[in-house]
C-alpha cells in the first residue's frame, strides 16, 4: 500500500502542502510582477526580493529554539492563519495604489515598494517559522523508513503546486485583475491551515528545558561543530542559494526585456523549472537507492552551472525554460538526500534548533543573493548596456557552481541512506 493511502496524517500535510504551495507559486510570480509594475529599477525590484528572504538571515536561529519549545502544529496553524491576514493587507495595499504600471519616476513608486518590501518581510518572517516547524514535524508523520520517499512525495507536490501550476494561474489572474492573485493566495493559507489542525502527530518527547535561550541554541551549535558533513552541506547550500537567487531576481526583467514575455508567458516559463522539479521529486529516491546518496549529491553538482551558463547566453525562451528544468530536477535531488539525511541523523529534542542553523547558513544568504543581483546589474548597465548587464549575474553563478562542484567532489563523503527508498 502507498504511503499516501495508508498514512491519513501524511495525507493530511500533503494536502496542505499542496494547497499552501499552490498559493506561495501565485506569489512567487504575483510580487515580483507587482514590483515592475510599480519601478523598473533593478535595485528596488531585488528590494522586494531580498525583504521576502531576509527573515531566513535574522530569526531563523530563534525560529529553531521557538520549534522545539512548542507544538509544532499548533506554530503551522498560526503562522498559515497569519499570513492569510498579511495577504490580505497586500490586496488593501494594491486597492489603494494609483492605476498601474505607474509612469517611470512616478512620486508614488518608492512608498508603494516599500509597503511591498513590508508585507513580504513580515510573511517571510511567518514563512520561518511555519516551514521550520514543517521539516521538523515530519519524522513525527512517518517512520524513518518512509523518509525519503516522504520528502520526495511532499518536494515533488510543492513543485507541481509552487511552480508548474501556481505562475500560470497567477499570471492568467493577473491579467484579470492585478488584486486576484493574492485574493487566491490568501485562500489558500486559510485552507492550509485547517487541514494542518486535523494531523494528529506522534507523541513528541518532551525534554525539559532547564537553560536559557542562548544556551539551548549552543547545545544546537555544539551538535552542528560535532557533524562536520552537515555543517559543510549548509554552508555549500548557502552558496548555491546565493547564486540562484541571484538568477531568480533578475529573471522576472529578463523575461520581460529579453525574451519578450508577458505576465502569462513567464509563469510558463516557470512550469519548465518546476518539470525538473517534479522530475527529481519522483525519481530522486529512486536514484537513491539504485546509485547512493553520494553520487546523487556529487551529479547536482556537476549539473549545477550549466543551466547559469545557459540563461547568459540565450534569448530564446524555449532554451531558457531547459536551463531551469536542469537546475530544478538537479536542486530536488539534492533536496531529498540532504534533507533526510538531516532528519535522520539530528535528535529529535535537538531537530528545530540544528536544523535552524542549518538553513541559517542555507537560507540566511537567500536576500544578499538577490540584492547583490540588483547592485551588481545597477553599477554595470551605465558602462555595459542593459541586456550584458542582465546576463552578467548568470555568469558568475555559473563560476561559482564549478568551484562547488570541484570541491563537492573533493570533500563530501555521504553515508547510505537507511531505507533505500
Amino acid at each position: 500500500m502507498s504511503l499516501f493511502a495508508a498514512n491519513r496524517n501524511f495525507r493530511l500535510l500533503f494536502s496542505a502542502t499542496a494547497v499552501s504551495n499552490l498559493g506561495d507559486g501565485i506569489s512567487a510570480l504575483a510580487f515580483p510582477w507587482l514590483a515592475t509594475l510599480i519601478t523598473r529599477d533593478p535595485l528596488l525590484i531585488a528590494a522586494v526580493a531580498a525583504a521576502t528572504r531576509l527573515p531566513w538571515l535574522l530569526f531563523s536561529l530563534p525560529a529553531g529554539v521557538i520549534t522545539d519549545r512548542m507544538d509544532r502544529r499548533r506554530l503551522m496553524v498560526g503562522t498559515d492563519v497569519l499570513r492569510m491576514i498579511l495577504t490580505v493587507g497586500v490586496i488593501g495595499l494594491i486597492l489603494n495604489a494609483p492605476p498601474m504600471p505607474l509612469a517611470d519616476n512616478a512620486a508614488h513608486a518608492l512608498p508603494l515598494i516599500i509597503g511591498l518590501c513590508s508585507a513580504a518581510f513580515l510573511l517571510g518572517s511567518a514563512e520561518v517559522v511555519r516551514d521550520n516547524a514543517a521539516q521538523t514535524a515530519l519524522p513525527s508523520v512517518v517512520d524513518d523508513r518512509d523518509l525519503e520517499r516522504a520528502n520526495g512525495q511532499l518536494w515533488s507536490i510543492e513543485q507541481i503546486m509552487g511552480q508548474f501550476i501556481g505562475p500560470p494561474v497567477a499570471g492568467l489572474l493577473i491579467a484579470l485583475a492585478v488584486p486576484a492573485p493574492f485574493l487566491v493566495d490568501a485562500a489558500t493559507f486559510g485552507i492550509a491551515a485547517f487541514l494542518i489542525w486535523q494531523i494528529a502527530m506522534l507523541p513528541k518527547v518532551h525534554v525539559q528545558q532547564t537553560h536559557g535561550f542562548w544556551q539551548q541554541m549552543k547545545e544546537g551549535a555544539d551538535w552542528m561543530r560535532g557533524h562536520p558533513l552537515i555543517l559543510r552541506l549548509a554552508l555549500m547550500l548557502g552558496v548555491l542559494n546565493f547564486v540562484t537567487m541571484m538568477s531568480a531576481t533578475m529573471l522576472v526583467l529578463l523575461s520581460q526585456e529579453i525574451m519578450g514575455l508577458d505576465a502569462a508567458g513567464h509563469g510558463l516559463l516557470l512550469t519548465a523549472g518546476a518539470a525538473g522539479g517534479v522530475l527529481g521529486g519522483m525519481f530522486g529516491p529512486k536514484l537513491v537507492a539504485r546509485c547512493g546518496a553520494q553520487a546523487c549529491v556529487i551529479g547536482s553538482l556537476a549539473l549545477f552551472p550549466f543551466p547559469f551558463i545557459i540563461l547568459a547566453l540565450t534569448s530564446n525562451p524555449w532554451i531558457a525554460g531547459l536551463a531551469l528544468f536542469l537546475e530544478m530536477a538537479g536542486g530536488m535531488t539534492w533536496n531529498v538526500v540532504t534533507v533526510s539525511l538531516r532528519q535522520r541523523l539530528i535528535p529529535d529534542a535537538l531537530l528545530g534548533r540544528v536544523n535552524s542553523i542549518y538553513r541559517f547558513f542555507g537560507w540566511g544568504s537567500i536576500p544578499l543573493g538577490a540584492l547583490f543581483a540588483g547592485i551588481l546589474v545597477t553599477t554595470l548597465e551605465g558602462s555595459m548596456g542593459r541586456e550584458a548587464a542582465l546576463r552578467v549575474p548568470y555568469l558568475f553563478g555559473a563560476m561559482v557552481c564549478v568551484g562547488l562542484a570541484v570541491f563537492g567532489t573533493a570533500t563530501l563523503k555521504l553515508p547510505n541512506s537507511g531505507s533505500g527508498g
